[in-house]
């Protein structure tokens, strides 16, 4: 068993959006993606693998398919590998997503940024 506290890795940045590896093993990877206002993630898709994202705090919009939707903490999202995503924080506080991953297309998505 591994257990972690998520506040130990909601950390922002001025600069740019963070990424924080919580877990990770052969086929999945557990992460936090933590926004200030006005941040975002580029659109982007995940080959061969299914995405559960948990909004932890704050509010912002999500694009699945170029169709936005507003999210607000405690809102869970699936996407499927064909589904592309965006996320902005349109709101005025930071915002946290718990990120699940599953299946791995690849290591690259495990690492910090």
């Amino acid at each position: 068993m591994e257990q972690q506290s998520i506040k130990n890795y909601q950390e922002y940045n001025e600069q740019k959006f963070t990424k924080r590896v919580i877990f990770n093993t052969r086929d999945s990877t557990a992460f936090v993606l933590n926004f200030l206002p006005g941040q975002k993630l580029p659109a982007h898709k995940h080959p061969g693998a299914e995405l559960y994202l948990f909004v932890l705090n704050g509010m912002g919009t999500i694009s699945i398919n170029g169709e936005e939707t507003i999210v607000r903490g405690a809102d869970i999202i699936h996407t499927s590998d064909e589904e592309e995503l965006a996320f902005t924080n349109s709101g005025s506080e930071p915002v946290s997503l718990y990120v699940v991953l599953n299946k791995m297309p690849s290591q690259e998505y495990a690492k910090d940024i």
